[in-house]
């Protein structure tokens, strides 16, 4: 190909010499110029399986075709990718940003497009802008211009104006939340903020529990209590709970009184126990049914998308009220044996009652043992008076288990 646009670039698969597969393009990196020439692309920011960021220079790319990229022969570095000074992000760092056509007009760029030179080298020759010229500027037409067409796109530019996250969020809507997450620790902190302005509630919730715990703290710190405290009341209660633990006491007293009642509550109750306990560990918010629910009834409540598969792995049977923490717990189904029963029959006839449960207060290292003992992916907490509280699910038991810098390092280092 001998133009390529970043926006398309981002997200393709990226192969060996051999075939193998190495990872997914992620971003482009550029070197600006103090003029107004092209900049040079220096190289591609590729995402490996295990979810850290590396560099791979332009001259060790082969090929970009519109389906794949695929590298030359030799080896590559995994070094975590960090970003040096002069240095920017095409999708991360450009795209939606402010800039002036020659004519004078105001326009916001949408994407940007390498081409390569007599040199072998990769240089960012064209943008795609649309003009500004009122409230519905952003179904104006699109026009690709020269790089030397338009000012705005220097460092310190770019590092000043405000800039919106419209083809940056676009972007990210088609990633995983893990994977939004490792891409805004990636982002200058300026960009990180914008990107969050820009996500509705839900989304910025489910990617604020991927994240490392000084990136949630501060993406928090940054939004006004009252959005902060709609993002608690869409996260997980027990992801909540953690990073509340974290925030000093009158922060997180503020921003609980914040919340609506029925969705602080459970993060209250969370609160009450030490974050390396079962207690700490579980969400209070597992599939929980009477005994005369019926199979079809269970399988339906699994099909949740929302839920994880660990918590979709297991329901739990509880004598009326069901909800948390009243119900007396009688016994669980394993969605396996659900898939043998006919759909007509009643849970109470297929319950294990004979599976072990964790008390709220068990250590981290008993919770680890009865996994382990059990071959379980998720379990019941229960108190002494056989009232169900909740449940452990095995990814809160690794996030407990890992380096706490994890998310940002890989799985290669855990």
């Amino acid at each position: 190909m001998n133009r390529v646009f970043a926006a398309q670039l981002a997200g393709l698969p990226v192969f060996g010499p051999d075939g193998e597969s190495i990872g997914k393009v992620r971003d482009l990196v550029i070197g600006l110029r103090v003029d107004r020439q092209p900049p040079r692309v220096l190289g591609l920011v590729l995402e490996l399986a295990t979810r850290r960021r590396i560099f791979v220079p332009m001259l060790r790319v082969n090929s970009i075709e519109p389906n794949a990229v695929t590298l030359a022969t030799g080896s590559v570095n995994l070094r975590q990718f960090h970003q040096r000074a002069n240095e920017v992000l095409v999708v991360g760092e450009l795209l939606d940003a402010r800039v002036t056509l020659a004519s004078g007009a105001a326009a916001v760029l949408v994407d940007a497009a390498m081409e390569p030179s007599r040199t072998r080298d990769w240089r960012m020759t064209r943008v795609a802008v649309r003009e500004r010229t009122g409230r519905l500027a952003r179904r104006g037409p699109v026009q690709v211009l020269h790089w030397e067409d338009l000012t705005g796109l220097s460092v310190t530019e770019l590092a000043g104006q405000p800039q919106g996250a419209q083809h940056l969020v676009a972007i990210f809507e088609t990633m995983r939340a893990a994977d939004v997450a490792l891409a805004l620790h990636s982002l200058p902190f300026k960009r990180r903020y914008e990107v969050a302005e820009a996500l509705d509630d839900e989304r910025l919730a489910d990617v604020i529990e991927e994240m490392a715990e000084e990136d949630q703290k501060d993406l928090l710190a940054y939004l006004d209590d009252e959005r902060a405290a709609d993002i608690l009341e869409a996260m997980d209660p027990d992801d909540a709970a953690d990073l509340l633990s974290e925030l000093p006491e009158g922060e997180k007293d503020r921003l609980l009184e914040l919340m609506e009642p029925e969705e602080s509550e459970p993060v209250r109750r969370l609160l009450e126990y030490s974050f390396d306990t079962a207690g700490g560990l579980m969400t209070p918010e597992p599939v929980v049914l009477a005994p005369d629910a019926t199979v079809a009834e269970a399988l339906a409540h699994v099909r949740n998308p929302d839920l994880t598969p660990a918590l979709a792995s297991m329901v739990f049977v509880c004598r009326a009220p069901t909800a948390t923490p009243t119900g007396r717990y009688l016994g669980c189904v394993h969605i396996q044996r659900l898939l043998r029963e006919p759909p007509s029959d009643l849970v109470a006839g297929v319950l294990d009652t004979d599976l072990a449960t964790l008390a709220p207060t068990a250590s981290l290292g008993d919770v680890t043992r009865y996994f382990a003992a059990y071959n379980l992916v998720c379990g019941p907490v229960v108190d002494e008076s056989d009232h169900l509280l909740g449940a452990i699910t095995v990814d809160d038991v690794l996030d407990h288990l890992l380096p706490a810098n994890w998310r940002e390092t890989g799985l290669s280092h855990a």
